[in-house]
């Protein structure tokens, strides 16, 4: 893909999904045409040969005016085509966004996020993009407007614009392979994810000073997921950090089918140098020098 564009240009989505900006390599490869979406057609074909002949994989290749419409032509159309190319112009999120079926197919809304519009009277894309936005904004804060707006075909995402993070955090999530109920299995999942964390912070010599615990529950409960976050003591101890996520944990959770667990590290700080004492515990010097 270096060969197509800059490597500022291009976003690694996800582990088999890239995203590129090649605004500024259609005239170089294709100076002889002058419709910048038919160069754009020609540069993703030649790109489809050329990982077919370097890997012997077949790729899909969703285009469109900014990512947003580039994903959703990939999603909905590319697979779609006996090509595997689609394009979506703005001037198609009329035909081609407002007229997806499913709301579930568009980017960004899940069954959760359809169930909240649906609340709200809104069941198709086209009536998501003619919906009130303070009212979306109202009821469902930024994303509900970021919802608006997609729907509209607006996405104003540059590559170039690399994201800085305003603090340092360890974070680990996951979707369980199936819903749980029983409270100890739940928390003993939550501990063994805190014991991940601290392990991480030991490796990285720092310590949380805050920490987080999300639990999300299956589509078949719609009960509002649990965000909890929690100033602590500077640390990176397994027994701190798991002590810390149990009472959390039984603090904020009832009851209820649960799906999804995520917990963080937050506000990290560098360890400061310490010696191991030979009067402390195994278990304490374990901690030190993890």
């Amino acid at each position: 893909m270096r060969e197509i564009t800059s490597i500022d240009e291009i976003h690694a989505y996800s582990i088999d999904e890239s995203c590129l900006d090649v605004t500024e390599s259609l005239d170089f490869f294709f100076p002889e045409i002058t419709d910048k979406y038919e160069q754009m057609d020609k540069l993703a074909q030649l790109l489809q040969r050329k990982i077919y002949h370097q890997t012997g994989l077949y790729v899909t290749i969703g285009m469109g005016d900014n990512p947003l419409l580039a994903k959703l032509a990939m999603d909905n159309y590319a697979k779609h085509n006996s090509n595997m190319r689609a394009i979506i112009r703005y001037e198609d999120v009329p035909t081609k966004i407002w007229s997806i079926a499913d709301m579930t197919d568009f980017w960004g809304i899940n069954v959760r996020t359809e169930a909240c519009l649906n609340k709200l009277g809104i069941h198709s894309i086209k009536e998501l993009a003619h919906a009130d936005p303070d009212m979306l904004k109202r009821e469902m804060g930024v994303i509900g407007l970021q919802q608006f707006f997609h729907a509209n075909g607006i996405d104003e995402t540059r590559l170039t614009d690399h994201y800085k993070r305003k603090s340092v955090s360890y974070s680990n999530s996951q979707t369980l392979p199936r819903d749980y109920t029983r409270k100890g299995e739940i928390r003993l999942i939550v501990t063994e994810m805190a014991e991940q964390i601290a392990v991480r912070l030991r490796k990285s010599k720092k310590k949380a000073t805050n920490f987080s615990l999300f639990v999300g529950f299956s589509n078949i409960d719609y009960k509002k997921s649990i965000s909890v976050s929690r100033k602590i003591e500077a640390t990176s101890s397994t027994k701190d950090l798991q002590e810390i996520a149990t009472r959390l944990f039984n603090e904020k959770y009832d009851e209820g089918a649960v799906r999804r667990i995520g917990v963080s590290a937050n506000n990290l700080i560098d360890e400061p140098y310490q010696l191991i004492s030979l009067f402390d515990s195994d278990e304490e010097n374990e901690e030190t020098i993890k």
